[in-house]
């Protein structure tokens, strides 16, 4: 059976079918894959029985992975470092459920270092019987229907990513955290363009505090607007995942947002491996304010 790729939505997305990723692809297939992956953004691909080792092995096609710190060995799969677990368990903790399980918001992964992820590729494990989707958006497109004097205006503006998640922090001694701690603010430009289109596309996040060089005051206007815009039903798509979904998106021109909308009496288990990125940013060691 030959490659064929079928369209997920208007705004972004297509499937591939005729590919058995269990097996090594070939060049010239992964060529067609990439080309395809540049093309919709997003890419998936259904009932793919995959091993950890196969997952990994199709994910190094894209580039050089990103390996998790050992700090954060409950994320870590074992003997992997590659993977990335990510795994909302049940819990008859008094916790909130809403505030245990919320998803992180709209981002691009790793958006708050210097170098963000190239490319992400998520494999659906065990799944709730419902819900648990992810929204995609498509940054081209909404930078493109921006006006010009909008454009303009963002023109040289970067934004201030910044992850205040502490379990990406080191704590195992006091330099490692100071160490990691400024690692984990980074200053990209809002409209960015992509390394290997040479389209320009929004580069937007939940966790941008403010544009380096204005106050969060200052910023919050602007930046809530271009959040509303860039997600807009248009230029969104809504993954439905079925077991043993891959889903391949490329981080520097779309945002992801998981969606909080199962029972969490079940079990949502995805494994990711994350694919380095450019530099396209700086450490920004400035104020927060």
């Amino acid at each position: 059976m030959s490659m064929h790729i079928r369209r997920l939505s208007h705004a972004l997305g297509a499937e591939i079918t005729g590919v058995d990723l269990r097996k090594p692809v070939d060049d010239q297939t992964f060529h067609d894959i990439h080309a395809a992956f540049l093309e919709h953004c997003v890419l998936l691909f259904r009932g793919q029985t995959l091993t950890r080792e196969q997952h990994i092995a199709f994910g190094r096609k894209f580039g050089e992975l990103q390996l998790t710190p050992p700090h954060r060995i409950a994320h870590m799969a074992p003997d992997h470092p590659e993977l990335v677990l990510v795994t909302n368990k049940p819990n008859p903790s008094a916790v909130p459920l809403d505030a245990r399980y919320q998803g992180e918001g709209w981002h691009s992964d790793r958006s708050f270092v210097a170098s963000p992820a190239k490319a992400s590729l998520l494999r659906g494990v065990i799944l709730p019987p419902l819900g648990g989707d992810t929204l995609f958006s498509n940054g081209y497109m909404a930078y493109e229907q921006l006006s010009d004097g909008m454009k303009a205006l963002l023109e040289g503006l970067h934004g201030v990513h910044v992850q205040e998640d502490n379990r990406t922090l080191d704590r195992s001694t006091p330099e490692r955290y100071a160490a990691s701690l400024r690692l984990t603010r980074a200053a990209h430009p809002i409209a960015r363009t992509h390394p290997d289109s040479g389209r320009k596309a929004l580069f937007l996040a939940f966790r941008i505090k403010k544009f380096d060089g204005m106050t969060v005051a200052e910023s919050a206007p602007l930046l809530k607007y271009l959040l509303e815009h860039a997600t807009r039903p248009q230029y969104v798509y809504r993954h439905v995942w079925q077991k043993d979904d891959l889903v391949v998106w490329d981080n520097r021109c779309t945002m992801h947002n998981a969606v909080n909308d199962y029972d969490h009496a079940h079990v949502r288990h995805m494994e990711r491996v994350t694919v380095k990125g450019n530099e396209s940013g700086y450490v920004f060691e400035g104020n927060l304010d």
